[in-house]
């Protein structure tokens, strides 16, 4: 598995591809995108965040879903998961981490969402 994680996925038009953890959001408020392993943990690193799944959702003895557990956000219900773990069921799924840097006001935010581009919902 690859440290910097596959290719991204899907038609991204709105979102900033970051490759790296020296590039950061054009913008405040601006989506990214990314499936860089070193961008995801530094940018759940410095919220304090750690890598989590929710319990019960195991699926063939690997993690289910995915999650990040922020410091005061209900994290009780979350089942904290190693980052080895973490991303190789991230890179398994081939999944895309869309997340913000800072709000539009330029606060951090904390927003971000998995997305598997070749689920059929």
């Amino acid at each position: 598995m690859s440290a910097q994680g596959h290719d991204i996925q899907g038609e991204h038009a709105y979102q900033q591809v970051v490759a790296s953890p020296d590039e950061h959001e054009e913008r405040e408020g601006r989506s990214l995108i990314t499936t860089d392993h070193a961008v995801i943990r530094q940018w759940a690193g410095e919220r304090g965040a750690r890598p989590a799944t929710v319990p019960g959702s195991e699926y063939d003895g690997r993690p289910g879903r995915l999650l990040l557990d922020f410091p005061g956000y209900g994290g009780q219900d979350l089942q904290e998961i190693s980052w080895d773990d973490w991303f190789r069921t991230f890179e398994e799924r081939r999944l895309n981490f869309l997340y913000q840097e800072h709000k539009k006001d330029g606060s951090p935010s904390n927003f971000f969402r998995l997305e598997n581009p070749n689920r059929q919902d």
